[in-house]
């Protein structure tokens, strides 16, 4: 793998909140690290992925959908976050939903860089069932930025990945791989048990939780094959913790269960889990517990 063709470079997954960026990247690799979720802006860590074939290793990095309507200290770190992102990287897939072009995927478009290919994706192609309506909103949408190629796909069903991959090759630059090709992502394991846990939190409180909730890893530590992790539960409000907990505590403990069978499944090996959860008012808009917590 040592061979000067061998093509290794970063990708830049981006776009609005809720349009399949985390979907995608855990497809492209093959395996779930980046969380996904029905509720927009799950995503608040750049998150790399890394998927190695015979002569490319493509470094996907997942950001958070860009936030426009919602200020808060916390959502101009995560907005900071997606420019840094795009200023250094060698393509950029820029995703959008089939046959839905908002103000919010227009607003994107400014940040877009001028002099690194941006690769159109459109999203959720199993439910464009006309193609040639398909054909209209791409030319549509092309109207406004001059993209290095389109690609419609369906992240979900794992639809023309390969086609996107194709794509893909041509941006990266000749080099080594800068990872082992068993390796799927740069991120700890103490990172991705705390990612797992606020998947859980945000696919089993739905609506009922607000943004202003963060996961913090109080203890990770191995003893033998055994993983012992510590879980807490940020909220921001006193009333906000029994909607965690739940009646008789039975959402905090299948939200306990179902992330610690994810962790078993990923780190291939037995986890002991304990979750908590804790009062830490003013957290979202505070930039020191943004730093505290690794966002700033």
């Amino acid at each position: 793998m040592t061979d000067i063709s061998f093509h290794c470079g970063f990708v830049a997954i981006v776009g609005r909140p809720n349009v399949g960026k985390s979907t995608l990247m855990n497809h492209l690799i093959g395996q779930k690290v980046s969380i996904t979720s029905k509720k927009a802006q799950t995503t608040r860590h750049r998150v790399t992925g890394i998927r190695t074939e015979d002569d490319a290793q493509f470094v996907f990095v997942d950001t958070p959908g860009f936030q426009t309507h919602h200020r808060s200290a916390l959502n101009d770190v995560l907005n900071q976050s997606v420019k840094e992102t795009l200023s250094d990287v060698d393509c950029v897939l820029f995703i959008v939903e089939a046959m839905r072009w908002t103000g919010a995927d227009r607003e994107i478009l400014p940040l877009l860089p001028k002099n690194t290919p941006v690769i159109l994706v459109v999203n959720k192609l199993d439910r464009a069932k006309d193609k040639l309506a398909l054909s209209e909103f791409i030319a549509r949408v092309e109207q406004d930025f001059a993209f290095a190629g389109i690609e419609a796909v369906s992240a979900k069903h794992g639809q023309r990945l390969a086609e996107l991959l194709a794509q893909v090759r041509p941006h990266l630059p000749e080099s080594v791989p800068l990872y082992p090709e068993d390796m799927v992502t740069d991120k700890s394991e103490r990172f991705l048990a705390a990612e797992i846990v606020r998947e859980k939190l945000f696919r089993y409180l739905g609506e009922e939780l607000p943004y202003s909730m963060n996961v913090e890893v109080e203890l990770f530590e191995l003893d033998g094959a055994l993983r012992r992790i510590h879980v807490a539960v940020l909220v921001d409000k006193e009333g906000q913790k029994s909607i965690v907990i739940g009646k008789g505590g039975e959402k905090l403990k299948k939200i306990s269960t179902e992330a610690r069978l994810d962790m078993e499944k990923l780190f291939d090996g037995k986890v002991f889990l304990q979750v908590w959860v804790k009062v830490k008012s003013g957290w979202a808009d505070d930039v020191r517990f943004l730093k505290e917590f690794g966002l700033h």
